[in-house]
């Protein structure tokens, strides 16, 4: 069942909801990745967004977004925006970044607002690339 029609608007999920439904040791890595590093709780929202529609999991430090996550059935996507300020230090990892990381990197659109990167966290390679992307957004506690 998709996680839009098992969680609608008026039935919000709890954190283990999400666990559950991803059930993936992936998403419990990032989750206390970001809880021991940043000390921030995440924020369950819902989004009418038709890029990926239903409730996601914000992690922000003060206003700075670290990522955003999309709950999917045995794995997440991960959102982590790429600004202006990030660009160049950024473009000095990507050759440590798996293929996949680097080719969504390469793909995606500049903006005023950086660039977007949802990336499909199936696999260790592509959360340590998340991680990583993180940590250049805002520095660890």
């Amino acid at each position: 069942m998709e996680w839009s029609e098992l969680f609608n608007q008026n039935n919000k999920p709890n954190i283990d909801n999400i666990s559950a439904f991803i059930n993936n040791e992936l998403w419990n890595d990032l989750y206390m990745f970001i809880k021991n590093n940043y000390s921030v709780l995440p924020k369950i929202e819902y989004s009418i967004c038709s890029m990926q529609k239903g409730w996601n999991i914000k992690f922000k430090k003060a206003s700075k977004s670290l990522c955003t996550v999309y709950p999917m059935e045995g794995y997440f996507k991960a959102l982590v925006v790429v600004g202006e300020k990030e660009l160049m230090q950024t473009e000095l990892i990507m050759p440590t970044c798996c293929e996949y990381t680097q080719h969504l990197f390469r793909e995606a659109a500049s903006s005023a607002l950086g660039r977007w990167l949802m990336l499909e966290v199936r696999e260790c390679a592509v959360l340590q690339d998340v991680i990583s992307l993180i940590q250049i957004r805002v520095k660890p506690n």
